[in-house]
Parts: structure tokens; sequence; C-alpha cells
């Protein structure tokens, strides 16, 4: 019974970590909409948006687990009153044949809620303070060591990150999708010149190069052009591409995050006073579209409610304002944007330039949107004059040159968890 049940825990702490992992068949998985302790009801919205009525029993085990551990031996009894919205679990037990109700499970194991944030903070820490982020430039199969071009306040770096450690772990954004936690197993046959690339690992002393423990990477576009519609209802935008005339429908869900130029920052940017990592002024919380905050980076696994969320590479859910110091490996531009104060779908309005990043799907009329930063004329007036940047809005150029002019990489299509 033991051995059955920790595999079942390994099964709840994939899914956490990743956010598609099926549940187990003949079992619920999925987060917590509410409980009813009176008729000793949990209503669980499973990943593939069904929603199931688990009704315990009094024989019923209910344990509280930490997120990421593979044992039960530190899981703990909990009472149902103790569970609530936003916790994930797994009710080890049989649903009806209709898919909509489990009866009398024989163990509901959880992650709080609470527990799950404060482990996807303490990752996104790490990351932070042991990451690298860079446009791939070079792949050497022999080898198989990656160079990436990483944005620095003195321009574009060159490091090497060697992949092809036995214990290296790599994962890929799927296509279409947009947040970190989607992220499939990959290999280094899959990474391509134009990606772009998160780790995280230890850097040489003179910076040339990485040593990974993980590797994520993405095919990204990046796509600018001013407002064209707005439809609140339907979550979309149109926008009027900066090359070509073909309109590009822009979908913003939950996860999206928005971000806009601060008017009090135009002119800093456009008389060259925001010339570097340090400059201030732009404070405020990441926001995530339709007010819900996700705790990915911009990309993130579950949602939790609240529209005051720190940035995905940031602080944390609930952090705001202020303007907060640059560190760890990142990428200089995105650790820029990463301060920009959020936006709403409504506050957009037709002729707003917007830069828009997202995965490259299968239509290339429709994208949906991974991170959205509006009134950028001044962002890309002071990108343009950076060492290689190209001129102008073409100089903002797609990964892998989908959606872009050629130019510097405006490479912030990548999150964290």
């Amino acid at each position: 019974m033991r051995k059955f049940l920790t595999a079942l825990t390994l099964t709840l702490v994939s899914v956490a970590a990743f956010g598609q992992t099926p549940a187990p068949a003949n079992n619920v998985l999925g987060d917590v909409l509410t409980v009813d302790a009176a008729s000793k009801q949990i209503y669980v919205k499973t990943d593939a948006g069904a929603v199931v009525i688990i009704t315990v029993s009094d024989a019923t085990r209910i344990l509280k687990n930490s997120p990421g551990e593979t044992k039960l031996d530190k899981a703990t009894p909990m009472q149902l009153s103790d569970v609530a919205a936003g916790d994930r679990v797994l009710a080890l037990g049989r649903p009806s044949a209709d898919g909509k109700t489990l009866v009398g499970p024989r163990v509901v194991v959880v992650n709080t809620k609470a527990d799950i944030a404060a482990k996807q903070e303490a990752e996104r820490a790490e990351w932070r303070r042991r990451g690298i982020v860079g446009v791939v430039s070079a792949l050497n199969p022999q080898t198989k060591e990656i160079t990436i071009q990483t944005r620095t306040a003195e321009g574009p770096k060159p490091v090497v990150v060697a992949a092809g450690g036995a214990n290296v772990k790599l994962t890929r954004y799927a296509p279409d999708s947009i947040k970190f936690s989607d992220r499939k197993p990959s290999a280094f046959e899959e990474v391509k010149v134009g990606d772009q690339l998160r780790a995280k690992g230890d850097r040489s002393e003179d910076g040339a190069r990485f040593t990974p423990e993980e590797i994520v990477t993405g095919s990204f576009r990046t796509s600018v052009g001013t407002v064209a519609s707005v439809d609140p209802a339907k979550n979309e935008i149109t926008i009027k591409q900066m090359q070509g005339d073909q309109p590009l429908t822009v979908v913003v869900r939950p996860d999206s995050v928005l971000k806009q130029v601060p008017p009090e920052a135009l002119t800093m940017m456009m008389g060259g006073g925001m010339g570097g990592p340090g400059a201030g002024g732009a404070g405020g919380g990441e926001r995530r579209a339709g007010g819900q905050g996700a705790p990915a980076g911009g990309q993130g696994a579950g949602t939790g409610q609240g529209g005051g969320q720190g940035t995905g590479q940031g602080t944390g859910q609930g952090q705001g304002g202020g303007v907060r110091r640059m560190g760890g490996g990142g990428d200089f531009m995105q650790q820029m944007l990463e301060r920009l104060p959020p936006v709403t779908l409504a506050e957009l309005k037709p002729g707003t330039m917007v830069v828009v990043s997202s995965t490259v799907g299968a239509d290339p009329t429709r994208v949906t949107a991974i991170q959205l930063v509006s009134n950028i004329e001044p962002l890309v007036a002071m990108m343009s004059r950076r060492p290689g940047a190209g001129g102008g809005a073409a100089g903002l150029g797609g990964a892998g040159g989908a959606g872009g002019a050629g130019g510097f990489n405006f490479g912030f299509g990548i999150g964290q968890p």
C-alpha cells in the first residue's frame, strides 16, 4: 500500500511541476474550487477542465504533503475543513461512469496553495541567483555545447553552455504554449539557432562558460505593431504589424503578462537617461490578464487570485511596487521589462504601439501572448541606440526570424518557474 501511495504521490509532484501530466486511471487530480465541509464534498477542477465532486467518508485518509516530496514519509494528517480553494489534490478512488463524482476515496493527498507558492518562489530565487538567459547563436553536436548571446548593459556577450552532462535536464516549450510549466522533456537535437534559452547552473570565473543543471529552450516569435482593435469579450486584440500588412490576432489568457512603459519613463528613455539596468522609475508588480496572477514567471503553473502578482522572475505573489535591484544571471533587457508596471486588456487603445512575445504556432495570423508590452515607442528608440541593434522597430526581430526583420532580438519570451 505504501509503495502504491508513493507512486501516486510522485504523479502529484510531477503535475505540480509541469501542469500537464495526466492523473492515474480511476483517480482524480486537480485544483480545489471549493469545499463543502457539511456535505463532506470537495469540488475539483481537473487539468482537462472538468469539474468533479469528491465526497469523502469517515474512512478517507486526508494527507498533507509538501510539493516536491517523492515519499509520504513526511505527510501529515489534515482535516477536510483545512482543505481550501487553490490547493492541489489527488483523490485515490474510482470516479463515477460519467466522471462527475468520486465517492469515498481511500486517500486524498493535498499540496496546499501556500506550500506550492512557497516552493515556486524558492525555485524562482534559485533561477535568478544561478540563472542565465540568451539566444542560441551556435551549436556543436560533437561536444553538445550551445553558444548563446546574452544581453548585458555593455552589449551582447557570448557564453558557451555545456549541455552534454549526464545529469543535465533539458526541457522545451511546446508550440502554442505560454507557460514555463508547460515545457516538455527535450533533447540537444531539438535546439535550434535562434531559440531562446534559459539555464540554471554555474558560470565560470571569466563568465565565458556555463555548466548547467537544467536547460529550457523554445522557439519564440516577437511581433511589433500598433493596436487596431480590442475585443475584451473574446480576450483578443488585433494589431497591425510593422512588417507586412497582414493583421495579427493576439489571444490574451489569464497567464499572459501585460505590461506598459509608464508615462514617467518616457522622458528618461527618449532622453537617454534609462541606459542601463540600474535605471529606476517603473515599479509595480506583474499583472496577469483578467486580474489573475500565476505563480509562474509569466508563464507559470497554477493560478492564484489577485492583480498584485510579483514579477514572474522577481519577487513573488502579492509583491508590488518599488524598484528592485537587478541581480542574478538574467538578461539585462528582460530584467528591465520585469520592472514595468501592469496594464489591463481594457486599457489598451487603438493606435498604441505594442510588442508581443509568443511561441511559434501553426497559424501565423494568430498567437497567444506570453508577454505584451504597450507604449513601446521610446523603448524601441532606446534599444535601437544600443550596440549591435538594428534601426527602429525593424530591429525587434523575433527569435529564429519569426515575426521580425532581423536586428537584435527582443528576447523576452521565455519565462521562469
